[in-house]
C-alpha cells in the first residue's frame, strides 16, 4: 500500500509540473507582397505578447501575391494577407478568400479608408502612385522632367520610362487606371500605344522597375523614369546611411498622373489560428505599428493622429489632385482594362 501511494505522489508531481511548465510560442504565417518592412522591436513586441512566432511569406507583387491566395483558397498557404490594394479589392473579395474580421481598432480609422463595409479586407495604409524621375539624369542631359502624363510620349523621354506590369503589379494597375481616369476608358488606349511606341519598358514588380532599371534607384538602369510612389523622396532621405540635405529623385505631381492607393490586411479563410489572426490585425492598426509604417514602408498610416516623420512633410508632396476611380467602376472593368493593355503594349 505504501509503495502505491509513493507511485501515486510521484504521478501528481510530474503531471503538476508539466501544467506548470510554459509551452512554445503559437505560430502565427503572414502572407505580405515583396515591399512590406516593419522594425524588429515593433513585430518582436507583438511576439512577446502574445507568445507567438510570427513567420513572414514574401508573395510577389501585390497581384501575383493575391493569385497565389486565390489558388490556395481551399488549403491556405498562410494565416493573414497584407497588400490587397483598392486595385485589386474587389477581385479579392469576389474570390471568397477572407473572414470577416470588425477591429475594435477601426475606430481610429477615417470612414474614407474603410472601403470594406463587410469588414473582410481593413485599411492599413495609403500613398499616391506616381511617375518618380532621377534629378541629376534629367540634369546631366539639360531635360526637364515631364510635368504631365502627355509629356511621357515626348520624344525627348524616349525610352525613359519603366513601368510594372499591370497584370501582376498594384503600382502598374494604378498608373493603368490614372489614365483611364484622365483620357477616359475610350481614349486611354491610344495614349499607350503612343508610349509603347516611345520605348516603354515593361517590368514585372516594383522592385526590379526601381533598383534593376531605374537610374535613380541603383546607378546600374537605363530608365530615368519610374512608376514608383511620391513618398519616395521622403525615404531616400530617411533612409541615407548618411545624412542628406535632399533627395536624388522627385515625383511628377501634376493633375491625374498619381493614383491614390490603399492597402489592407484580411484574415484569411481556413486559419487554424484565428484568435492569433485577429490580434494581429489589431496590432497592424495599433498605434506601434501605425507610427512603424512611413519609415519602413514610405507610405502614409491610416490611422488617426499619428506624426509623421519630418521628411515626409518635407520631401513627400501630397498630389492636389491625384487620380481616383470608383469600386464599382474598377470591380466592373479592371479585368477588361488589363486584357486590352496587354494587347495594345505587350503583344
Amino acid at each position: 500500500m505504501k509503495r502505491f501511494l509513493f507511485v501515486l505522489v510521484v504521478l501528481s508531481v510530474l503531471v503538476a509540473s508539466c501544467a506548470l511548465k510554459p509551452s512554445g510560442p503559437q505560430s502565427l504565417t503572414v502572407m505580405t507582397h515583396d515591399s512590406f518592412a516593419v522594425s524588429d522591436n515593433v513585430i518582436q513586441a507583438f511576439e512577446q505578447a502574445n507568445n507567438v512566432k510570427v513567420t513572414f511569406v514574401k508573395g510577389g507583387d501585390a497581384g501575383e501575391m493575391l493569385n497565389k491566395a486565390i489558388l490556395s483558397k481551399s488549403a491556405p498557404l498562410a494565416d493573414v494577407l497584407y497588400g490587397v490594394d483598392n486595385t485589386l479589392l474587389s477581385e479579392a473579395l469576389d474570390a471568397g478568400i477572407y473572414e470577416p474580421y470588425a477591429s475594435p481598432a477601426l475606430k481610429n480609422i477615417p470612414a474614407e479608408f474603410q472601403l470594406d463595409s463587410s469588414n473582410q479586407a481593413l485599411p492599413v495604409d495609403h500613398g499616391y502612385v506616381c511617375v518618380v524621375y532621377d534629378k541629376a539624369y534629367f540634369s546631366a542631359h539639360n531635360l526637364s522632367a515631364p510635368q504631365s502624363l502627355e509629356d511621357l510620349t515626348k520624344s525627348e523621354y524616349k525610352g525613359l520610362l519603366v513601368m510594372e506590369n499591370p497584370a501582376t503589379s498594384s503600382p502598374g494597375l494604378d498608373f493603368l487606371l490614372a489614365t483611364i481616369k484622365h483620357f477616359g476608358d475610350q481614349n486611354y488606349i491610344g495614349y499607350w500605344k503612343q508610349l509603347r511606341a516611345n520605348g516603354l519598358v515593361v517590368v514585372d514588380g516594383w522592385e526590379t522597375a526601381y533598383y534593376t532599371n531605374f537610374t535613380g534607384g541603383s546607378g546600374q538602369g537605363t530608365q530615368a523614369l519610374v512608376v514608383s510612389y511620391a513618398t519616395d523622396p521622403a525615404y531616400e532621405v530617411m533612409s541615407a546611411s548618411t545624412p542628406i540635405a535632399e533627395a536624388s529623385v522627385a515625383a511628377v505631381v501634376g493633375p491625374d498622373t498619381c493614383f491614390h492607393q490603399i492597402e489592407f490586411v484580411g484574415i484569411l479563410k481556413g486559419t487554424q489560428h484565428l484568435a492569433l489572426a485577429q490580434k494581429f490585425v489589431d496590432f497592424m492598426l495599433s498605434a506601434s505599428f501605425q507610427t512603424d509604417v512611413p519609415g519602413q514602408m514610405a507610405v502614409y498610416p491610416v490611422a488617426s493622429n499619428i506624426s509623421l516623420p519630418d521628411a515626409f512633410t518635407k520631401f513627400a508632396p501630397i498630389p492636389s489632385q491625384p487620380a481616383a476611380l470608383s469600386a464599382d467602376d474598377i470591380a466592373k472593368n479592371h479585368a477588361a482594362w488589363i486584357q486590352v493593355w496587354t494587347n495594345a503594349v505587350l503583344h
